[in-house]
């Protein structure tokens, strides 16, 4: 069985959560799941997503603080308000995008 496994979003777009009031920016992305199964068992069974699909990295936010999360594609949707992310690591690796969202900074630390 062929699994498509072509990202829908891409680094730098500003998805949130489907389910839990968070948001972010993608920074990376795995094809697959590629996280331990320690954090993978953790998810409640009844709301633990498929491991054969795109899972991505972003630099989060909630109304409290901002920190990192591994999120599948299935929990994930554009976030279409138009607000900056306020996570600190975001300036430093992107730039504001024209079209909205950001794009990887050429001058990023190599």
């Amino acid at each position: 069985m062929e699994v498509n496994r072509s990202a829908r979003f891409k680094l730098g777009d500003v998805v949130r959560h489907r389910f839990y009031p968070f948001r972010g920016v993608i920074y990376d992305v795995d094809p697959t799941f590629a996280n331990t199964e320690e954090w993978y068992e953790s998810i409640p069974e009844n709301v633990r997503p498929r491991r054969d699909q795109p899972y991505y990295h972003l630099l989060a936010e909630n109304e409290d603080s901002t920190y990192e999360a591994y999120v599948s594609e299935q929990n994930l949707l554009v976030d279409d308000t138009g607000e900056p992310c306020r996570h600190p690591l975001v300036e430093e690796l992107f730039e504001s995008a024209p079209e909205g969202g950001y794009r990887l900074r050429i001058d990023s630390h190599n």
